[in-house]
C-alpha cells in the first residue's frame, strides 16, 4: 500500500501511557480512544491529525503495558502505518494484530523530522522524505 503524509514525530520509549493515557481506558470505542490519543505528550494531536499523516517515534516505541488501547488509538487516528527506530515487542504485536503497519527502521529514523511529508511503500517498505530527501 502506497501512503503519503505529513509526519507527527516523537522521541524514545513513548511508552503505551502516552499514547492513550490510563484514565480513558473506561471504553474500548476506537474513535473514542482517537480523541485522547497522546494527549499528555501532545495536546495538539487528537484535534490536528489528519487521516494520512504517519506517526514517526524513536527507540522502544509502545514499550508499557500490553493493552490493545494504544495502537488502535493510533489506527483510529487516521494514522496508517508508524515508523520508529524500534518498537516495543508487544505493541509490535499488538499492532500487527489489528492491522496497523509498523516499520521500524533503526537509525534512519534519526533523518526524519516533524511536519516532514513522507511517501511510504508498506508492501516493499520504501520510505521517501518529500521534504528533505
Amino acid at each position: 500500500m502506497k501512503l503519503e503524509g505529513k509526519v507527527w514525530r516523537y522521541g524514545d520509549n513513548i511508552d503505551t501511557d502516552v499514547i492513550i493515557p490510563a484514565r480513558y481506558l473506561n471504553t474500548f470505542d476506537p474513535k473514542e480512544l482517537a480523541s485522547h490519543c497522546m494527549v499528555d505528550i501532545d495536546e495538539s494531536f487528537a484535534q490536528n491529525v489528519k487521516a494520512g499523516d504517519i506517526m514517526v517515534g524513536g527507540r522502544n516505541f509502545g514499550c508499557g503495558s500490553s493493552r490493545e488501547h494504544a495502537p488502535v488509538a493510533i489506527k483510529a487516528s487516521g494514522v496508517p502505518v508508524v515508523i520508529a527506530s524500534s518498537f516495543a515487542r508487544i505493541f509490535y504485536r499488538n499492532g500487527i494484530n489489528i492491522g496497523l503497519p509498523l516499520l521500524e527502521i533503526g537509525d534512519d529514523v534519526k533523518k526524519i523530522s516533524a511536519d516532514d511529508q513522507l511517501r511510504v511503500d508498506t508492501t516493499t517498505g520504501t520510505i521517501e522524505d518529500l521534504t528533505t530527501w
